[in-house]
């Protein structure tokens, strides 16, 4: 446990110096770009936002399809991770786009192609290897893999480019979710260190309490809380979250991320491994550090679109 906790806090750091660049990186594009958008792209009220996430997301993606495939492997399920991997990173690209208003009419049906591709693609692989057994295993796997990985996503990236009557997309959105979602993680740790009684999931997850859990969601939605001056809001007086806004989402995007750990928990149970792989020292795998925030961020979508 304290190896682990010293890998933990030597590497945080680390990941979070790196990603923390990359978001700055991101919010200097988008300026930068301003100039040129507004004058040359046809629509375009802002510069070009997003590229530093896309690069990221672009990066960790076809290694988390790596391991969710090899955690699919304990039901005999294989998925072509190379389709799963192009389909994540068409879903990637066309969160991108949708920013650009002459992409905006083709959206829906862009987004409808991609998925069935992917789908007449892993058929077609199957076909190719003249081989029928395990076909709708194989498509399902791809499927499944493109979607929990590309289309949770192409949410997080949507967050951060969408631009509407009714919604700002803005890098602080993706720090919200970021930092609410480890946050929670942290205060579980250490409440449920320290006060821990009563076992959350004891044949899932035994390391995880319910105190842990209140702890850490409270301290979820008062990081909400110090973050809500940053949300925008658009034709709204004040034009940030209210504080109690701020409570509200970061608790509710905590509560989400811890479920989206215990799913990935369901599965590595499933797999019969302690993490999805041992490429972060300290946390696992791209699917252990991702799965948070991943499945909050369609959740963080819908409730800053009501915000």
């Amino acid at each position: 446990m304290e190896s682990s906790l010293r890998k933990r806090l030597t590497f945080g750091p680390i990941m979070l110096a790196v990603l923390a660049g990359m978001l700055w990186l991101d919010h200097a594009i988008e300026i930068w770009t301003y100039d040129w958008a507004i004058t040359t792209i046809r629509g375009m009220t802002h510069g070009i936002g997003g590229a530093g996430l896309l690069i990221i997301l672009l990066v960790v993606l076809p290694m988390g399809v790596a391991e969710l495939a090899q955690l699919f492997t304990a039901e005999n399920v294989r998925p072509y991770r190379s389709i799963a991997s192009i389909g994540c990173a068409c879903l990637m690209i066309h969160a991108f786009m949708t920013q650009f208003p002459a992409f905006k009419p083709l959206a829906a049906s862009t987004l409808a192609f991609i998925i069935v591709f992917v789908m007449l693609f892993a058929a077609l692989r199957r076909a190719m290897q003249r081989q029928s057994s395990d076909a709708i295993v194989r498509m399902a796997g791809t499927i499944l893999a493109t979607l929990y990985l590309g289309g949770l996503g192409w949410f997080l990236l949507a967050i951060r480019v969408k631009q509407s009557a009714f919604f700002e997309g803005q890098a602080m959105k993706v720090v919200f979710i970021l930092l609410t979602v480890k946050f929670t993680d942290i205060g579980a740790f250490f409440g449920g260190r320290l006060l821990g009684r009563h076992k959350l999931i004891a044949w899932l997850s035994p390391g995880k309490t319910w105190e842990g859990l209140i702890i850490g969601v409270l301290t979820a939605g008062l990081v909400g809380i110090a973050l809500a001056p940053t949300i925008s809001r658009i034709h709204t007086t004040p034009h940030a979250l209210y504080w109690y806004q701020g409570f509200i989402f970061g608790a509710v995007l905590g509560a989400i991320g811890q479920l989206g750990d215990l799913l990935e928990s369901l599965m590595k149970r499933d797999a019969g491994v302690k993490d999805s792989s041992g490429l972060i020292p300290g946390f696992g795998g791209i699917l252990d550090v991702m799965d948070s925030p991943l499945l909050a961020s369609p959740f963080a979508y819908l409730l800053f679109s009501l915000a």
